[in-house]
């Protein structure tokens, strides 16, 4: 019997995995892109047609190499850990070549609604318009995985007088590379990644740079403790346990300890108004050398802007020659007819993949979400699960039971995070994978491998809390799988060790998260200690 036709809407990051998930689960898919490639947004390209925002010529992944992978392809070992945008469109030529994936999709721009019929079937018509004429299409399901970062926010109306200002004010999306901005006084509004990203990037060309944020950040750094990447430090099954069993108060006093023993947060003017779990951090490695070195000045709010300057909340002044409001997306799906039947106001959906009103489970969104961590392994892990909702394999509780869940979430989000878009889909990276992953029956089993393979477990439990996890069990198990997660650390160190030392004695064997734990384990302690 064919398999079910699934259309895919998106070759990014998150729709290339939809594509494999629906080969592997024995269903046909076809992919609509409306750019002419793939990568979406992790494409640059220096004009992009449509207004469609890609990634700045330098911008370099905040997740890791090994937590990024798809589950069942890791990352070439010679890699470096954080990826160029370049190395990650790289990777994912070598993957859709790989796994056949190109020939699935079509570069072409679509819209979307119910089949008339749709109560009893779930299936969807499609219209695509290709080369000035319309083609039809009907099919059983649909992967949304158009991203999150699809319309740019341009919040004029919050900044009195930039209508009037005679210098140049664009939005981080527009912005590629510094050197049409030499010898500039410019503004960033705005600390989130990208923010602080191009504050950093342009005090390298620019006659002054000012970084605006109405509420500051705390500043992660990719490089932690004894120099490994971040990720593979702290995103472990032995960190969420900690944090499940510590109170939140705990784990904020810990982390901004953390974070200000790097630089202080007060001192740099960038402290925070909300604690460290109530929003989501900032990469910025070298934003305290910049600011150092006087090159960024930290500012407050705008307030107004005049025809050649900006005047912030405490009254200070300052000439600009360009402003850059690095304020954000919002996302939307314009393709999806009579949006209304589909999703409420708030698009809320179960474990922000399906939306509980529809009559039939057919309609998945990938993707669409913020997790802490990388995006790559969560769209996939969601992929997998709705494939097999699609087949059947798998059921979804009744509509009240989803939208109890989902006013559960919002009650949850507003009791931890700030009131924000981005933060009511914010997920923890371990605890949203494991989520997922229990509903197919992927979720390692620790219990079981700690009788029968102790050394796996042992690296599955205190190790990073890699993708490869989720492929030695169920549905879509790998045999690759357990090479992959006890190889890890070699392909973590291979690009780092570009020069050969002698030694006088063979360096310690010991995994350097299992030092980490012994380092950070007295030290959480003895942050704790001090709050009683």
């Amino acid at each position: 019997m064919p398999g079910k036709r699934i259309m895919v809407i998106g070759a990014g990051v998150s729709g290339l995995g939809a594509i494999k998930i629906c080969l592997e689960e024995g269903l046909e898919p076809t992919c609509f892109e409306e750019s002419n490639d793939i990568g979406g947004l992790w494409r640059y390209e220096e004009k992009t047609e449509g207004g469609r925002p890609s990634v700045y010529k330098s911008v370099i992944s905040n997740t890791s190499k090994e937590m990024t992978a798809y589950s069942d392809y890791p990352f070439p070992d010679h890699f470096p850990n954080y990826l160029h945008n370049s190395k990650i469109m790289e990777y994912l030529r070598m993957y859709v070549k790989h796994f056949h994936i190109l020939k699935h999709i079509r570069f072409l721009v679509c819209s979307v609604r119910k089949h008339s019929d749709f109560s009893f079937t779930g299936q969807w018509d499609v219209v695509v318009q290709a080369e000035g004429k319309q083609e039809s299409y009907v099919f059983d399901g649909i992967m949304v995985c158009s991203g999150l970062f699809t319309n740019p926010i341009m919040p004029l109306q919050e900044f009195p007088g930039i209508t009037r200002f005679k210098g140049q004010y664009i939005h981080s999306w527009e912005y590629k590379s510094p050197e049409k901005f030499q010898g500039k006084k410019i503004i960033v509004i705005g600390i989130g990644n990208s923010g602080v990203d191009l504050a950093i990037e342009l005090s390298h060309v620019a006659a002054q740079v000012f970084l605006s944020t109405r509420r500051g950040a705390w500043i992660w750094n990719r490089v932690w403790d004894n120099g490994m990447p971040l990720d593979t430090v702290l995103f472990t099954r032995f960190n969420s346990l900690l944090n499940k069993i510590c109170p939140a108060f705990l784990t904020n006093r810990w982390a901004e300890n953390k974070l200000n023993a790097h630089f202080n947060h007060d001192i740099y003017g960038l402290l925070p108004q909300h604690r460290f779990l109530s929003h989501q951090a900032t990469f910025g490695d070298d934003l305290p050398n910049r600011i150092i070195s006087g090159r960024v000045l930290m500012k407050p709010n705008v307030t107004k802007f005049t025809e050649t300057s900006a005047i912030f909340e405490d009254g200070t002044e300052e000439n600009v020659d360009v402003v850059i409001f690095a304020t954000g997306y919002t996302y939307s799906f314009p393709f999806l007819e009579n949006n209304s039947t589909v999703l409420d106001i708030q698009h809320s959906m179960y474990k922000f993949v399906f939306p509980p009103a529809l009559e039939k489970p057919t309609l998945a969104f990938i993707g669409i979400l913020q997790p802490v961590g990388a995006t790559i392994p969560t769209s996939e892990l969601q992929s997998r699960w709705a494939a097999r909702v699609f087949k059947g394999l798998n059921k979804l509780p009744s509509v009240n039971g989803m939208m109890a869940h989902i006013r559960k979430k919002k009650t949850e989000f507003e009791k931890t995070y700030l009131n924000s878009l981005r933060d009511a889909r914010r997920v923890q990276y371990v605890d949203y994978m494991d989520e997922i992953a229990s509903e197919i029956a992927v979720k390692p089993n620790l219990f079981s491998l700690f009788l029968w393979d102790p050394k796996l477990a042992l690296e599955i439990f205190l190790g990073p809390c890699t993708p490869y996890q989720y492929r030695l069990q169920g549905p879509g198990k790998w045999a690759g799988a357990r090479e992959a997660i006890l190889t890890q650390r070699e392909r973590i160190i291979k690009p780092l060790r570009t020069r050969t030392l002698i030694r006088d004695q063979a360096p310690c064997s010991v995994p350097f998260w299992l030092k980490s734990i012994c380092v950070a384990l007295p030290l959480f302690v003895s942050s704790c200690l001090r709050d009683y």
